[in-house]
């Protein structure tokens, strides 16, 4: 949005510290919050180093110098858990928390990754960065080799995604180029967990593998790998001939919408068929029906 050809400033330019009984909070953390990992994991990161990233507010005319809390709850109960009295928090001009929530980019996998690379060539130590975030010294060592052996295009494909460490271990064991289409796959699916990645390992060809002499997955022996390879291998032909033609067969299905759509809104056009082909107007209605609610319920 832009106002007068600039575009609208979306929060005040510095960031103020606030008392903590000043911010007035939309939720309460629920018991299982508290004892989630994330939580404990803001805890210990707020005990070790403080706050790294403000809570988000907006500011309230009921009440001077009192804000609504957009985001950040779990800090801000970090913080009074922890005993603190004030924060740093940047204002919303936009009293939004959906607005602003929208907007958050978080921490992908990979992200973390270069993170804990970055602080350990700092000179930051594996034991400081594992406090840090409430993870053991094993955990750290695996975040950071993570990406020993998998190929800059597949590290790409999952930049900007949050995926199960145990995917990595399973592509170390494909070469580059199936290495890539195995990441493909995973996000045509959807799906980016460890156990799905196994299923594709369990499903490559021999040649496709860094070490030819091919190790039982998940318990299974080499002929039902064998059948689970040529399955796998259809379904992922099926998957690209759909993909490759989803467009154009989404296109198509538009047009020939409309087309139709403007057909039986015509009052003769409409009358004859009712009259001559009263299913193929059941039909052509049912058609402009189911189309219209898919558009809709993608809006």
């Amino acid at each position: 949005m832009t106002v007068a050809g600039k575009v609208k400033q979306a929060f005040e330019k510095d960031v103020i510290l606030l008392r903590l009984d000043a911010i007035l909070t939309s939720k309460d953390l629920g018991v299982g919050t508290r004892n989630s990992t994330k939580y404990k994991r803001i805890v210990r990161s707020v005990a070790e180093i403080g706050l790294v990233e403000p809570l988000v507010v907006t500011r309230l005319g009921i009440k001077k110098g009192s804000v609504l809390l957009l985001d950040g709850h779990a800090r801000l109960a970090a913080l009074l858990d922890a005993g603190a009295t004030e924060a740093r928090c940047l204002v919303a001009l936009d009293d939004e928390a959906f607005t602003y929530n929208k907007r958050v980019s978080h921490l992908a996998t990979i992200q973390e990754h270069y993170m804990i690379i970055k602080a350990l060539a700092k000179g930051a130590s594996e034991q400081k960065i594992a406090d840090t975030l409430n993870l053991d010294v094993a955990a750290i060592r695996r975040r950071r080799t993570m990406l020993d052996g998998i190929c800059p295009e597949a590290i790409d494909l999952f930049k900007s995604r949050s995926v199960n460490l145990g995917v990595f271990s399973a592509l170390r064991r494909m070469k580059p180029l199936r290495q890539i289409e195995a990441a493909e796959l995973m996000i045509g699916a959807g799906n980016l967990s460890a156990s799905y990645a196994k299923v594709l390992l369990a499903g490559t060809r021999k040649g496709d593998l860094v070490n030819a002499e091919r190790k039982k997955v998940g318990g299974l022996s080499v002929e039902p790998m064998d059948r689970m390879q040529r399955e796998m291998e259809a379904v992922q032909a099926d998957f690209k001939s759909v993909e490759k033609k989803y467009g154009d067969n989404v296109l198509q299905l538009v047009v020939a919408n409309g087309y139709i759509g403007a057909l039986i809104r015509n009052a003769e056009i409409e009358r004859y068929l009712g009259e001559n082909y009263p299913e193929l107007l059941s039909q052509f209605k049912s058609i402009v029906r189911a189309t219209s609610l898919d558009q809709n319920q993608t809006a």
